[in-house]
């Protein structure tokens, strides 16, 4: 299927940055202060458990909460890509239109990349996703997957209709992929060897062999169904790792 789509290079949020800030600023109340009395007692020192970090390692290449700025960001006619709630959130406004961005201009080779996708679609046939080995614009590996519980594993090319490598060139249905849950963690294997796969919330759903692309930007992305504005995403810890 044909795609219609746009790049938001990492230097976008550059010139942006001051205004995702302002957007992330909070504040509130006061509470009063409570005179509260508390008798004197002496109590052991308490033993403190270190536990290591969730994220980390040697094999990590990049993690991200989205606390901060570095994502590409922009706003147009036909979508939204902005940092909101310490999340970047992909708003759709035109169906059928397929929107993503990048953390940095860096190439990435041999690579599994996983992110939360925090779903708020009306739309049940937007599909969201990670992208990894984009050599230039339409040209890469995607991994996505719909509250439908559909998924597949696609290749742009450019000047040519996208494949999907996976079940005969349709969506796919995996019982493995809740229906019309509010969050999907989406991860996906690029080997050096071709091979892709996916997951999702840490289950393989499916796989796929192909070697004309080995190496290129990652980046995260949302496609919209038939509904126009139907598609509403926001992705949260996203994390890049060097595969063994």
């Amino acid at each position: 299927m044909k795609i219609s789509s746009r790049i938001l290079f990492a230097i976008a949020a550059l010139a942006l940055a001051a205004l995702a800030c302002q957007a992330l600023t909070g504040g509130g109340q006061e509470s009063p202060p409570v005179d509260v009395s508390v008798p004197t007692v002496d109590l052991p020192e308490p033993t403190v458990e270190i536990i290591p970090p969730i994220f980390g390692g040697s094999d990590v290449l990049l993690n991200d909460d989205f606390s901060s700025s570095s994502w590409g960001t922009g706003t147009d006619a036909d979508s939204s890509v902005e940092y909101a709630n310490e999340a970047l959130q992909f708003i759709v406004f035109t169906d059928n239109y397929f929107v993503w961005s990048t953390p940095d201009a860096e190439d990435y080779s041999n690579v599994h990349l996983e992110v939360t996708a925090l779903n708020n679609s009306t739309d049940p046939d937007a599909a969201f996703g990670v992208i990894c080995n984009m050599q230039i614009t339409n040209v890469s590996y995607y991994f996505a997957v719909n509250a439908n519980g559909q998924y597949a594993i696609g290749k742009s090319s450019l000047a040519l209709d996208d494949v999907f490598l996976t079940n005969n060139d349709q969506w796919g249905d995996s019982s493995l992929i809740p229906q019309n849950a509010s969050s999907y963690r989406v991860g996906a294997d690029c080997g050096s060897d071709g091979t892709l796969t996916l997951y999702v919330n840490g289950q393989q759903i499916d796989s796929a062999t192909d070697t004309d692309y080995t190496s290129g930007n990652v980046a995260l992305f949302t496609w919209s169904g038939k509904e126009p504005a139907g598609a509403d995403v926001s992705f949260d810890d996203f994390e890049l790792k060097e595969l063994p």
